[in-house]
């Protein structure tokens, strides 16, 4: 009897497991071999993508970092290049990122849920293509291999974190504006 018990446990948390939907993955590592290990996997407790700044000279991404929620991770990469900084509207998120690499990272285009492509680099090298395996899913974080430039990266992918909202205090560009004159702020609550 205990043992028909203990089988009918069994097939139930069986049953169970398959029944979950799977919404994480994972796409790279693309570029070469050197640099210190990177990731931003602890970030994303603070929430989802809000900003991208990426360091660029005339032939590399130099460096990175990326705002989760309103905090910024801490900058990766070197010192030398225009810095470039891109802002999501509330509640966009990055869905695809494609770009190039040879031995360096060397281009990368964020392409939103809105529509938007966020492109930094140079057009030069091998290319690549990163989306979720499964629907429904964002970028959530990143992770790779940096010196004195990126000198790889890769993109993990998840659901969109249900228990974020964005803060009134990061919606600086909500302003309402009357011949530059700020009018209000006006907090958005983001949909569930």
């Amino acid at each position: 009897m205990l043992a028909i018990a203990l089988l009918a446990v069994l097939c139930a948390s069986v049953s169970a497991n398959a029944i979950q939907t799977r919404s994480s993955s994972y796409n790279g590592e693309y570029g070469g071999g050197g640099g210190e290990r990177f990731s931003h996997s602890g970030n994303q407790l603070d929430g989802p993508i809000t900003a991208i700044r990426i360091r660029v000279n005339s032939y590399y991404i130099v460096g990175l970092q990326v705002r989760y929620g309103t905090t910024w991770s801490d900058y990766v990469g070197g010192s030398r290049g225009d810095l470039e900084e891109v802002f999501l509207h509330p509640g966009e998120s990055v869905i695809q990122v494609s770009g190039k690499y040879k031995n360096y990272l060397r281009k990368l285009v964020f392409v939103t849920d809105k529509g938007r492509y966020l492109s930094f680099g140079k057009d030069t090298g091998k290319s690549f293509n990163a989306a979720p395996l499964y629907p429904n899913s964002v970028l959530r974080f990143i992770s790779g291999r940096a010196g004195s430039v990126i000198d790889a990266i890769g993109f993990h992918w998840d659901s969109y974190p249900s228990d974020c909202r964005t803060p009134a205090s990061s919606l600086a560009g909500a302003l309402r504006w009357d011949g530059g004159t700020p009018l209000s702020l006006t907090p958005v609550q983001m949909a569930q």
